[in-house]
């Protein structure tokens, strides 16, 4: 079984406040005697489900096509925050542990039920701390994704997780749709698409479901 756990990327979806939001335009109509229907589109690739690039936090780390695809696909955890977990406070190490029961995968999606695919732009979300970020590199984490905006605070103008993950050789994924996900095991089939040049590459993000037999 396939789950889509893409936001899309369109003029419903809402955009970072400040940033480009999703616009479709026409180059050409068949109403207007055109062959064919031709569409152009304004967008920042921070709208719906998307991959940072390096680039976006340190301008001298590798852009968009630099994103390992191997990163992106293969067997992967989806997980939530314990029950009552106090949204203002960043998950620690000590939380990550027992998450992950001390086992960390190359691949962690995480579900804090904070996301514009509730339509909406939400005002705050759980985080990582810095540290939690950087163990779980150290961990041989690859992948981090949640559905949040960011794995930053939205007020962050650091953005300490995205260095601690980033600037280590492990990647992101943001803006994920994890509302009918059971947490568990899956295969994530998520490749961002190929960029040149830019800080961040919109996804098709997929989990399949893991078949024990």
């Amino acid at each position: 079984m396939l789950h889509d756990i893409s936001v899309p990327m369109g003029a419903q979806t809402p955009e970072w406040p400040g940033d480009q939001a999703f616009e479709c335009g026409w180059t050409c109509r068949r109403e207007n005697g055109e062959s064919v229907n031709l569409a152009a589109v304004t967008t920042s690739f921070h709208v719906g489900t998307h991959a940072d690039a390096p680039l976006h936090v340190h301008s001298a780390w590798p852009a968009s096509e630099a994103l390992e695809l191997d990163a992106f696909v293969g067997p992967a955890r989806v997980i939530e925050l314990p029950r009552g977990h106090d949204i203002a406070r960043d998950l620690e190490v000590e939380q990550m542990i027992d998450l992950l029961g001390g086992i960390v995968p190359l691949r962690v999606l995480l579900r804090t039920g904070v996301s514009v695919a509730g339509g909406a732009f939400p005002g705050d979300w759980p985080c990582l701390s810095t540290s939690a970020a950087e163990w779980l590199v150290s961990q041989g984490l690859r992948l981090w994704g949640v559905d949040a905006p960011s794995v930053d605070r939205r007020e962050s103008k650091t953005l300490d997780v995205h260095h601690a993950l980033l600037g280590r050789n492990a990647f992101v994924l943001e803006n994920l749709d994890l509302r009918d996900v059971p947490a568990g095991q899956y295969e994530l089939i998520a490749p961002p698409l190929l960029v040149h040049g830019a800080d961040a590459a919109p996804v098709r993000a997929l989990l399949r479901s893991v078949v024990r037999h």
